[in-house]
């Protein structure tokens, strides 16, 4: 069982910037699908950005050109770099592995129900 930890939440003002970090131990990161979804309040948890095992990467269309993932296998890290904030990004954030299923049939962004592991969360306020 992998364990993941993350870090860099914060609270920050529109049009700033943050970078969020996953960082796994227990096993290696390269064998896993890997996302960064959030969770608002009274909302449903949803995917952000995934990156497959091949380091193709997709993000939802309400962050794209803000929003990069990616990865360091030799570091066991996995990242989300946010840029232009605005007070919709304001979530809950979690870095999380994909089922090995899932990961080998679909895009690099999964539904909440296909990650199997996840981090403790972050949260992330941006104030207008």
């Amino acid at each position: 069982q992998v364990q993941l930890v993350e870090s860099g939440g914060g609270s920050v003002q529109s049009g700033g910037s943050l970078r969020l970090s996953c960082v796994a131990s227990g096993h290696a990161f390269g064998v896993y699908c890997l996302g960064w979804l959030r969770q608002a309040p009274g909302k449903e948890r949803e995917g952000v950005a995934g990156i497959d095992i091949n380091g193709m990467t997709q993000v939802t269309d309400s962050v794209k050109g803000r929003f990069t993932i990616s990865k360091d296998d030799t570091k066991n890290s996995l990242y989300l770099q946010m840029n232009n904030l605005n007070p919709r990004d304001t979530a809950m954030y979690y870095c999380a592995t994909r089922a090995p299923f899932y990961c080998r049939s679909g895009a690099p962004i999964g539904r909440d129900f296909e990650y199997t592991n996840w981090g403790q969360g972050l949260q992330v306020t941006v104030s207008s």
